[in-house]
């Protein structure tokens, strides 16, 4: 087995709608109407138009995402980003041009975010 991390790529000429699932790292440049959980990093190409939520270690936005956004670690808004929706992360980068509508919530000190879950079955009860 190889430690290399791979990267999905989803192209410009691809429509996806329900859930996309990865492991690894993803790129996106097409368009997605339904979530995107993602156990690397994510990225969102100038051509993406994300319409549901994104939870991923870190994400990159290029594109258009209408939906929140969890990172475990950052959030990076390129110029060309348009987010409409509350971002979640560790941290955050926000270039001049970026057009965010929404809230966000940035800890830097913040223990790393599990997924909400409901208790574990077996998980002592007190």
């Amino acid at each position: 087995m190889s430690n290399g991390t791979q990267e999905s790529v989803i192209g410009a000429d691809v429509e996806i709608i329900g859930t996309i699932k990865s492991n690894g790292n993803i790129r996106l440049d097409g368009k997605l109407e339904g979530e995107l959980q993602c156990g690397g990093n994510a990225i969102l190409g100038k051509n993406a138009q994300v319409k549901g939520n994104v939870t991923a270690t870190s994400v990159s936005i290029e594109g258009k995402i209408s939906g929140n956004i969890l990172a475990k670690d950052k959030i990076e808004m390129k110029a060309t980003a348009t987010v409409n929706g509350d971002i979640k992360a560790r941290r955050l980068s926000v270039e001049d041009g970026v057009t965010f509508v929404g809230r966000s919530e940035v800890n830097p000190n913040a223990q790393p975010m599990p997924a909400p879950s409901a208790p574990q079955p077996g998980a002592p009860q007190r």
